[in-house]
C-alpha cells in the first residue's frame, strides 16, 4: 500500500506525532488490523512488538 500523503494512516488514525530520544516528529503507531471479507474490523492490535507479532496473530485467528 502507497500513502505518500498518509490519508490512509490517518483515516485508521495510526499517523500522528511521536517522540524518541527527546525528539518529536510525525510518525506511523505500529499498528495491525484484522479485516474480515466484508471490510469489517474484527481486532485491532497497538503497540505491537516486532518479535512476537506473527506468532500472536496466527495463534489469535486459530481461535
Amino acid at each position: 500500500l502507497s500513502d505518500e500523503n498518509h490519508e490512509t494512516l490517518k483515516v485508521y488514525g495510526v499517523w500522528g506525532k511521536k517522540k524518541f530520544m527527546g525528539r518529536e516528529y510525525m510518525g506511523i503507531s505500529r499498528t495491525t488490523f484484522v479485516i474480515d471479507e466484508n471490510g469489517i474490523i474484527e481486532r485491532v492490535y497497538e503497540k505491537v512488538s516486532v518479535k512476537s507479532h506473527a506468532q500472536d496473530i496466527l495463534s489469535d485467528l486459530k481461535h
